[in-house]
């Protein structure tokens, strides 16, 4: 899928799909993920599920991109402000969401890679467009561009379970860092 493409919102059904694939690859890893399981926590018949993805991996697939999709929707809303650093804060403030929900790192991401390793292309794709509105909408887009880095890492040491940092320092971080954005916008 092409950045500039705006995704279409899944349909209910689809969204249950994702949901629960997203909730087993937390529970069991990603290679205890069965489509029949999917469909059990979904609530949805196999034929449904497949209906909707005919193949593991197209589901993994999707997984991937219902995760930058959600991604891209908070940096957009906050884009559209039109306030400086939006996309940055936005961002930042999408993984402060992921972190207050208190669920378990979006496993489903790391098992549709595990999975399929050439997914890594477009997930490459869209950070980098990620990256490239970051820094065209910051005032400082050196220090946008480490905030990103730093969110990422962030990111995948909670995805991995190699978290360094408590949830208070996580935040105190993040703070700092839209506080410096914010003192960099003026």
């Amino acid at each position: 899928m092409s950045p500039e493409r705006l995704p279409r919102q899944p349909t209910e059904t689809k969204r249950r799909l994702l949901e629960a694939a997203e909730s087993l690859a937390r529970r069991l890893g990603p290679g205890n993920m069965s489509l029949d399981a999917v469909a059990a926590e979904a609530g949805v018949s196999k034929g449904g599920l497949l209906y909707h993805f005919p193949s593991k991996a197209k589901l993994m697939e999707a997984l991937v991109e219902h995760h930058l999709s959600r991604l891209d929707a908070a940096l957009r809303a906050e884009e559209a402000t039109g306030r400086p650093n939006a996309a940055i804060k936005g961002y930042m403030n999408q993984f402060l969401e992921e972190c207050a929900r208190h669920t378990p790192p979006s496993s489903g991401l790391l098992a549709a890679l595990a999975e399929n390793p050439d997914l890594l292309s477009p997930v490459r794709a869209r950070e980098r467009d990620f990256l490239d509105r970051i820094r065209a909408d910051a005032t400082d887009p050196d220090f946008a561009t480490v905030a990103f880095l730093g969110i990422h890492a962030l990111r995948a040491m909670r995805m991995l379970g190699t978290e360094v940092l408590d949830a208070d320092e996580i935040e105190a971080i993040v703070g700092w860092m839209e506080k410096e954005i914010g003192a960099r916008g003026q």
